[in-house]
């Protein structure tokens, strides 16, 4: 059922709500309730192929776009213009995930990216690795830790209270709506391609959540 409201003589309709009918054995069950929370997901290593589950468990979420450009694609009928978008979704308290998505307008390439960010959102391990700091809080990482996209390798070292995200825009973006709020960070390669050095901090971002060894460790 629509509502109808009247504005300047006309009346308009708002957009019906849609109803999520899951689709994957992870949807179903989130709908179900039998799964609750986020962090079970990852605990049982299942894999998030509806963006529907993550804004069930993470309702939080909030978006920011980092790169628009114009793609364009010769075909039969002529020359396709397209907008391309790359989006960083996060709840500033241990998850992030980054997206991009093509379409002819602006606003559904932007929906379109973020619902592939939110496909790929990943948890992240917070901490205080700093031999400076050693307050204890999740406020920077554990230990060091090194992600990979392309050429691009980017390096992000645990940094004491106070110190701020020492990075360059698009990483300090991606590291606050991640919740990293102290760090430093050294960046290789083509850097100035967005979305090699956007993956590489996710992939540096997502190595945190895996086994520690002690080379990761500093200080």
């Amino acid at each position: 059922m629509t509502v109808g409201y009247k504005r300047s003589g006309r009346t308009r309709t708002s957009a019906p709500e849609t109803i999520w009918v899951p689709k994957t054995k992870l949807g179903k069950m989130v709908l179900n309730g039998e799964i609750v929370s986020i962090e079970d997901v990852f605990a049982q290593g299942l894999k998030i192929q509806e963006p529907e589950i993550v804004d069930k468990l993470l309702p939080d979420l909030k978006d920011e776009v980092l790169s628009m450009n114009i793609v364009q694609k010769q075909t039969d009928a002529g020359e396709q213009t397209r907008f391309k978008v790359l989006v960083v979704v996060g709840n500033e308290n241990g998850y992030v995930g980054v997206g991009s998505g093509k379409a002819k307008q602006i606003r559904a390439a932007i929906e379109k990216a973020k619902m592939y960010a939110k496909m790929s959102i990943t948890p992240i391990r917070r901490g205080c690795g700093s031999w400076e700091c050693a307050c204890d809080k999740q406020h920077s990482f554990p230990f060091r830790t090194v992600g990979k996209c392309g050429s691009v390798k980017v390096e992000l070292l645990p940094g004491p209270r106070g110190l701020g995200v020492v990075a360059n825009d698009i990483s300090s973006v991606i590291l606050k709506i991640a919740g990293v709020k102290d760090c430093w960070s050294r960046s290789f390669g083509s850097t100035e391609t967005t979305s090699s050095l956007a993956l590489a901090v996710c992939d540096a971002l997502k190595n945190t959540y895996r086994i520690v060894t002690p080379q990761d460790w500093v200080g």
